[in-house]
């Protein structure tokens, strides 16, 4: 009988990793990095909880790095074996994962020398670039809707999540002696609100399904409530003659505010004459996007065809959607940036102000009254962007004490994430009677409250335990 160990992201929402077994087979869904305090990051450190050279195959439901950036270390410990995933999801682990091993370098290097100095024995990154590359090497990029043999026991076919470029969900198909059982694997859903990747694929039927949770506990802001706060700072940061600095997240996050920006462009509401994506790996990211237009939406994909100023279908694009987008790759460029006084919108990393270009621009503009900061994700409590949002007057910020004088926004409805009504929705598909429904990847209160709700509905739903087995 087919069995399903939940191994990672049950306690929280990162280090995703759960084993399918069968009597032949094993198959790895996810291999994720524990992202957060120094207590969780450490989990990084520790062995795999199974043989690492007995695994068949890994599937891999998208490129964040929760989701994917522990690959480097199972190919580092002898794993050689395939790794699916969606074409896209290929190219964009090779920009993400190799981000994360050169700030594990950069890291690592600034720490030894002070444990040099200290006389004190020196670290190894977790992983290198070299391991990087031997993670690529065994990558194999799949079409949504096409099903393989993963084993002689398991088919597998991966359909549109809707979360990200090339997210998806996860349909496992075991066959042990004529039985026959549907494992489903949610991924991280999408927000059906969000611009540009099209909603989650309906599935109705399963024997086991795991589904995320990561709002479990909340619904969103609405999209047009947040577009309009969006246009009226725009508006109002045009008038005071400051400008506009949105910390964004390189993947999802930043694409779809370059495309609300084309938007607003096309409809003659956009003021500002200069918008700057200051970040190479967005940047590259944004390229990635391009190339994977057939997997949009429909209406966006026919504003941004339909509005974008050029001939060539080739080059319609989110750039040429919205004309005034400047990329900035080169450390002179972004610093260039520093000198704008006013009517700039600049879009740089990282997401929660803990790292990256974000910084310096911040230390730029936060102590004037005419800035504006808008943040768009979520701030984990004790990053610099937690601390402004929450209030602060003055803030460390590249190595100098700042005035915050700045506006500060923070607008709630761009989550790439299903709210608790949309992942209810996603489930209700299900034709009855329902299968055996598992939550992962949510907070303890988020899988809390998304359980009572489910119930209400009569559906029955389990919280997985870490280390928890299960058959199918």
């Amino acid at each position: 009988m087919a069995t399903l160990t939940f191994m990672g992201a049950v306690t929280g929402v990162t280090g995703s990793m759960h084993l399918l077994e069968t009597q032949g087979s094993r198959i790895l869904l996810d291999c994720g990095l524990y992202q957060g305090g120094r207590e969780e990051e450490a989990h990084n450190e520790e062995p795999f909880p199974f043989a690492v050279k007995s695994i068949d195959a890994v599937v891999l439901s998208h490129a964040h790095l929760d989701h994917s950036g522990r690959l480097p270390l199972l190919v580092k410990d002898g794993y050689r074996g395939p790794i699916y995933m969606t074409s896209a999801t290929l190219d964009l682990i090779e920009v993400l994962l190799k981000d994360a091993a050169s700030l594990q370098a950069r890291d690592v290097e600034w720490e030894n020398k002070r444990r040099r100095r200290a006389g004190k024995v020196e670290l190894l990154p977790l992983y290198t670039l070299d391991d990087v590359e031997d993670v690529l090497s065994l990558c194999q990029g799949l079409e949504y809707g096409a099903r393989i043999a993963v084993t002689d026991e398991v088919d597998l076919t991966l359909r549109d999540a809707g979360h990200i470029l090339g997210s998806s969900i996860v349909e496992l198909f075991t066959n042990e002696s004529g039985q026959q059982r549907k494992l489903v694997f949610s991924g991280d859903l999408g927000n059906s609100q969000a611009a540009l990747l099209r909603d989650p694929s309906v599935i109705n039927e399963a024997n086991v399904v795991l589904m995320e949770s990561t709002y479990g506990d909340r619904e969103h802001r609405s999209m047009q409530e947040t577009l309009d706060e969006f246009e009226n700072v725009i508006t109002t940061a045009s008038q005071n003659g400051g400008n506009i600095l949105i910390p964004s997240f390189a993947v999802g996050r930043t694409q779809e505010i370059i495309f609300r920006l084309g938007e607003l462009y096309q409809k003659g509401k956009l003021p500002q004459q200069l918008v700057c994506l200051d970040s190479p790996m967005a940047i590259a990211v944004t390229e990635i996007y391009h190339r994977y237009q057939n997997v949009y939406n429909q209406e966006d994909k026919q504003a941004i065809e339909g509005r974008s100023q050029t001939a060539e279908p080739s080059q319609k694009s989110l750039h040429s959607f919205l004309p005034t987008l400047r990329y900035t790759v080169s450390t002179e460029e972004s610093m260039a940036v520093n000198r704008i006084a006013s009517g700039a919108i600049i879009i740089a990393g990282s997401g929660m102000c803990n790292g990256g270009r974000i910084r310096h621009h911040l230390k730029h503009n936060l102590w004037r009254s005419q800035s504006h900061v808008v943040f768009v994700g979520y701030q984990a409590n004790g990053t610099p962007g937690r601390i402004l949002i929450d209030g602060a007057t003055h803030i460390k910020m590249a190595g100098e004490d700042i005035s915050v004088k700045a506006h500060i926004h923070t607008l709630g409805g761009f989550s790439a994430h299903a709210s608790q009504g949309q992942l209810i929705d996603w489930f209700s598909n299900f034709s009855n009677p329902k299968p055996r429904l598992y939550l992962v990847h949510g907070e303890e209160a988020a899988k809390d409250t998304l359980k009572k709700a489910l119930e209400a509905n009569r559906w029955h739903a389990e919280i997985a335990a870490l280390g928890q087995t299960i058959t199918l």
